[in-house]
This record gives C-alpha cells, sequence and structure tokens, in this order.
C-alpha cells in the first residue's frame, strides 16, 4: 500500500510530520532509524504506520505499562490489531495472547522490557516474523541521561538474540548529542538513518517566577487561566505532592496526587480520573508523565525546580500536545537547589556522575536567572542553533521591566570573589559583601579583606540574583560540586576593565505579565462555533464513558473544532476533518454527522456562507502557508452555491 493512503485510511491525515516521512520510508526499505523529535512531533505514527504494510509483526519496546492499554485501544479505534505484554496480565490470559500472537492476529505488540529475555518471549518470537523492533524512549538506555533504566540494556541482548535481525527503530523526545552517540552505540544500530527535527514547539510559553509564596502564586494562577481546562503540578517530593494536594482540595480545586510511593491500585485510579477529565489537575513527581498522550493539558506548572534541563523539557513539554497555546511554568527558588543536591547526594552515584548531575543541575539554575530568551536556552542545551534573539513567546522576551547598569556592582562582586582567592560559595560572599559579623567569616579573617562591607546597603536576595545571573552570561563559574565555590573566568575581566556594561531588570525580580503584554497566537479554527463544538464534547464524553477510554481517542479537540468550523454534513466531507480516517468513520461518522446535521437545520444556518467565511478567515491568518491551493478553494466555493 502507498505510506500516504495509508496515512489518510487509517491515521485520518493528509501530511506527514517533519521528519516523519523520511523515517517510515527509511524503515520500509530495511534501514535502522534514529528519530529525535519533540513531544507532540508524532513519533509513533513513525513505527505504526510501517507496521501495517510490513508483512511481519512489529514489537514496540516502551517502559510504560500503566499506560500500554490505552495505547493499544488507540490503535484498536483506528483498525490496527494490536496488544501488550507485560506484569499486569494473569496467566491465562497471558498465555492466550500468546497463542493469538502465533496464530497472526496482531501486527503490533507493546512489551516491557524486562519482559524480553524471558524464555516464554523468546520462544514466542522464534515462532513468528518479526519485521521491526521499535525502542521508544530510547534515551532512557544512557545512564546519562536524566531517566535511564536498567532494564533497557536488556534490549541489545533480545535484538542479537532474533534468528533474522529486522530493522531497529530507536525514537525519543529528549537527547543531547553525547546521548544520542550513545542510544546509536548501545543499541547497536546500524549505519541508522537519522531524523533530527529540532526542539522547538512553538505554542508552548515558557516563563521563570520566582514568587515569595508559592502557593498563593499557584492559587490566583488557577483562577485566571485555563478554568475548565487540565493542568499538572510538578513536585519534588513525595511530601510536598501529598501537602500540596490536600491545601488545593480544601480551597476547592479539583486536583489528586500521584508518585511512586502511592499503591499501584490508587496511582492508576488517579491517573484515569486525570485521563478522563474527571479531575482538573494532577499533583505528582516525576514518576508521571512519560509517554501520557493527553493533548488538551493547557499548562505545566513546576511547584519545585526539575534535576536538570531534559527532565524540564520532557515534563513541560506535556502540555499542548495538540498545537494550541499553553503555558510552562517554572517557580524558582534557592530552596529547590538545596533539595535537588539532597535527592543527588542520596543516589550512590559514582562520582562521575555526580559531578555531570552538578553540571545539568546548574545548567537550569542558569536559566532561571538568564535574562536572554528562554526559548533559546532550551535549544541551545540540545545543541540546536536558535533562528532568532527573541521567541517573543516567553517571559524573557515579552517582559517591558527596566534594565538599568549594574556595572559597578558587578564589579564589586567579581573583586570580592577574587579577594577571598576563589575558594568560597555564594553565602559566603554575599556575607562579605554585606559586611556580616558571622562566626565563620570572622574565624577565617574575611572581614578584613578589601571588600567586606561594600554592598551592605543591598540585600542578600538581591545581590544572590546579581551573581547568579553573572553565573548564567558566564562571567562567574560555579564548581559542580557537593559544596560549590565560586570562579572567576577569563570573560569576568571584560567587566572589571569596563570593557562591556551589566544590565538587569530593575526590581531584580521577573515582573508578572499582564493580559495585554502576553501573546496571543493566531489559531486557525478561531471563529469555530463554540456552541456545536460542547455539544460535540457531550457527545464524544458519552462514546469515551461507554467504551471505557480518555475522550481524547476518540477525537481530539482540534478535530471537533474544525467539525465546528466547516460543518461536515457526508462521509467524503468528514474525512476530510484532520484526524478522521475511515476506521473512525465507520465506528462514530454517523453519530457525529447526525448531530451536525441536527444542528444545522435547529439553528437555520446557512452552510456554505459559514464555509466561505471560514475559509477567508483562514487564508487570512496561514497566508502563504494555507494548505488548500486557490483553485481547489474557487472549485469548493462554486459546487456550494456561490456565484
Amino acid at each position: 500500500m502507498d505510506i500516504y493512503r495509508v496515512l489518510k485510511t487509517y491515521f485520518g491525515y493528509d501530511d506527514f510530520k517533519k521528519g516523519q516521512e523520511k523515517l517510515i520510508k527509511g524503515v520500509m526499505s530495511g534501514r535502522d532509524v534514529l528519530g529525535i523529535m519533540p513531544t507532540s512531533g508524532g513519533k509513533s505514527l513513525c513505527y505504526q504506520l510501517p507496521a501495517i504494510i510490513l508483512d511481519g509483526v512489529t514489537i514496540v519496546i516502551s517502559p510504560l505499562i500503566s499506560l500500554m492499554k490505552d495505547q493499544v485501544d488507540s490503535l484498536d479505534e483506528m483498525g490496527l490489531p494490536g496488544t501488550f505484554i507485560n506484569s499486569t496480565l494473569d496467566y491465562d490470559e497471558f498465555t492466550k495472547r500468546l497463542d493469538d500472537i502465533r496464530k497472526g492476529k496482531y501486527k503490533l505488540i507493546y512489551v516491557a522490557p524486562e519482559r524480553l529475555n524471558t524464555s516464554l518471549f523468546i520462544n514466542l518470537v522464534r515462532d513468528i516474523n518479526v519485521s521491526l523492533v521499535a525502542v521508544d524512549e530510547a534515551h532512557c538506555i544512557s545512564q546519562w541521561g536524566h531517566d535511564f533504566r536498567p532494564s533497557y540494556l536488556e534490549i541489545p541482548k533480545f535484538i542479537n538474540s532474533l534468528d533474522t535481525r529486522p530493522a531497529v527503530a530507536a525514537l525519543t523526545a529528549t537527547a543531547t548529542r553525547e546521548i544520542v552517540e550513545e542510544i546509536k552505540n548501545l543499541i547497536g544500530l546500524k549505519d541508522p538513518l537519522e531524523a533530527i527535527t529540532g526542539f522547538d514547539r512553538p505554542n508552548l510559553y515558557y516563563q521563570v517566577v520566582k514568587p515569595s509564596n508559592k502557593l498563593s502564586y499557584l492559587m490566583n494562577y488557577l483562577k485566571d487561566n485555563y478554568i475548565n481546562e487540565s493542568g499538572i503540578v510538578y513536585c519534588a517530593t513525595r511530601k510536598t505532592v501529598e501537602s500540596l494536594v490536600k491545601k488545593l482540595t480544601d480551597q476547592g480545586v479539583s486536583a489528586v496526587g500521584y508518585h511512586g510511593g502511592m499503591g499501584a491500585n490508587t496511582r492508576q485510579k488517579n491517573q484515569e480520573d486525570f485521563m478522563f477529565d474527571r479531575v482538573r489537575i494532577i499533583v505528582a513527581t516525576n514518576a508521571f508523565g512519560m509517554g501520557i498522550d493527553k493533548p488538551d493539558i493547557r499548562f505545566v506548572i513546576h511547584y519545585n525546580m526539575p534535576k536538570n534541563m531534559e527532565a524540564y523539557y520532557q515534563e513541560a513539554g506535556r502540555a499542548g500536545r495538540d498545537g494550541e497555546k499553553s503555558d510552562c511554568i517554572l517557580m524558582y527558588s534557592p530552596a529547590d537547589i538545596v533539595k535537588q543536591k539532597f535527592i543527588i547526594q542520596s543516589e550512590n552515584l559514582s562520582c562521575e556522575r555526580e559531578t555531570v548531575m552538578y553540571q545539568n543541575l546548574q545548567y537550569l539554575v542558569d536559566y532561571c536567572h538568564t535574562d536572554d530568551c528562554l526559548r533559546n536556552q532550551i535549544l541551545i542545551y540540545f545543541g540546536e542553533e536558535p533562528q532568532e534573539n527573541a521567541c517573543n513567546n516567553c517571559s524573557n522576551c515579552l517582559d517591558k521591566s527596566e534594565m538599568v547598569d549594574i556595572t559597578i556592582e558587578a564589579q564589586k562582586i567579581l573583586s570580592c570573589i577574587y579577594r577571598v582567592n576563589q575558594g568560597y560559595g555564594v553565602n559566603t560572599v554575599i556575607r562579605v559583601l554585606r559586611g556580616s559579623k558571622n562566626k565563620k567569616v570572622l574565624e577565617w579573617g574575611l572581614d578584613k579583606t578589601s571588600t567586606y562591607g561594600i554592598m551592605q546597603d543591598y540585600s542578600s536576595n538581591a545581590i544572590k540574583e546579581m551573581i547568579m545571573t553573572l553565573i548564567s552570561k558566564g562571567y562567574i563559574h560555579i564548581t559542580a560540586d557537593k559544596f560549590p565555590v565560586l570562579k572567576l573566568t577569563s570573560k569576568s575581566q571584560e567587566i572589571l576593565k569596563g570593557k562591556v556594561r551589566f544590565y538587569h531588570k530593575k526590581d531584580l525580580l521577573k515582573a508578572k505579565l499582564s493580559k495585554e503584554e502576553a501573546l496571543t497566537a493566531d489559531e486557525i479554527n478561531k471563529n469555530f462555533d463554540k456552541d456545536l463544538f460542547n455539544r460535540l464534547k457531550e457527545i464524544r464524553l458519552n462514546i469515551a464513558q461507554q467504551k471505557g477510554m480518555p475522550p481524547y481517542i476518540v477525537f481530539h479537540d482540534s478535530s471537533l473544532k474544525e467539525m465546528a468550523t466547516y460543518l461536515p454534513q457526508n462521509q467524503d466531507e468528514f474525512l476530510n476533518i484532520k484526524g478522521a480516517g475511515h476506521k473512525k468513520y465507520e465506528n462514530y461518522g454517523k453519530d457525529f454527522i447526525g448531530l451536525i446535521n441536527d444542528y444545522i437545520l435547529e439553528k437555520d444556518l446557512n452552510v456554505a456562507e459559514i464555509r466561505r467565511k471560514s475559509l477567508t478567515d483562514t487564508s487570512t491568518q496561514m497566508g502563504n502557508n494555507i494548505k488548500a491551493d486557490r483553485y481547489e478553494l474557487t472549485y469548493d466555493c462554486y459546487r456550494e452555491g456561490l456565484s
């Protein structure tokens, strides 16, 4: 079958996303492939589509036991026969599935890495034709990544045990250049065809805030933003999760918790309540989220700073998978650094790995203090060259705070670090600058230095903010140790000798954006019929409840908005809706078309005029990027009876 025909028939799309076609054609030709694609970049389609066409079975290795059922349900909705093998199955169900696989009932098998090298599974794969092995979340094989899973080291052993080696596809959303090389080497990819499509998520708004009261800030945000929509709040510890859930529910916020210390049944129930829109917010540790396919998460708030940029990028990236505007907010406080260092120290790591963990944490600390574009800082971390100096969709780019010259203050700080022989950390340097009578400062004779007390008019927080900003700009180096020390860099001479001026926001804190300053992104479907959209959501919810699955598996919100924009009245028109394939038409088409036609009659709508206006508005908003050819638009208008 032609891959475009399969794309339309099963998945309901006309075009591939960036990188997908390249990887799919590579798999179809029998090559190994490596895909580094951002969350919502369409990684799963890169192995699901070939699985339909290839003769044998595709094995998908995934760490996400709790989500395998949802993934298989989603395949079933598209008409793709799939199943999963993991520890949740009892013996009878397990043996029945093995028998069905041998009979050729399934095209895709999801399996946990722990099951790969068991005798039962090894015997199974010897009896079937394995055409493709897909390694999802491939970064988990790297010990230097943020989410190392020892069980992933079983994958190369499994691949090498196969009588005939199939094509191997490794896919992930988060990997630095070093981790990309480690993925290729550890899995044993052979001359892989690579597609690294970039890490930018233009619809996500990035913001760092430094509130004096985190709970108060969070409550105000929840009252003013996305009031009826879903969000995730990440915390560093289980204790913080439980405490925050209680505080939110006490104030009437619909929220549940999720962390590794909960029983499996409680975790599963809370996850399903969130996925099925029974609760608005899930408060969680990093145990929650990998592989979460819920497309309409409108905000991800980090109540505490995570351990590194990779973790932050992946967790924040769970917002806005449907491509619509969503917020990623990181709440910073110095206490979070202490908390993360304690977690690193408690993990009994090798000296080398501990040093790397401290370095990665420091990059995220620098991110919290930079005045530069936040999006660009993320791209630079992953080795991508930013195309613009400003993205105009992060708090730094949109912040209108007055910048003031603090070159003299910066010179005082750098001089103090030099005068104390570059042998102390942030807090000690601050005490010297402020003229503290701290016992240690006096014992060490630091009160005798020429810089003692030269910034006593500044608060500790203000000086710390300046120091952290100097670190983020590369004028100070902070050692990656349990007790980090401040060192001057060669670049610091530029400030000390007055060759460059150093600026900072006047209030030394990020100002809260006003509603008027916030970016208003163009939305293709902004003129959709809100009443019809809500009715379509109701019928979707009823179907989802009957089938015991999350509503987005039936249709994403973006598909419903398109229906509420273009009002499809028959099969051909319905299949033009993005995300509406033939299988979904068979399952739901008549229900949704029936509702739309009833709505048209009830409201006495002029469908041709509505479509003409929608096409005109879409053309204006999308400019030269409009997908439909102008001759096709003309013909569509003619068919609708327009002059």
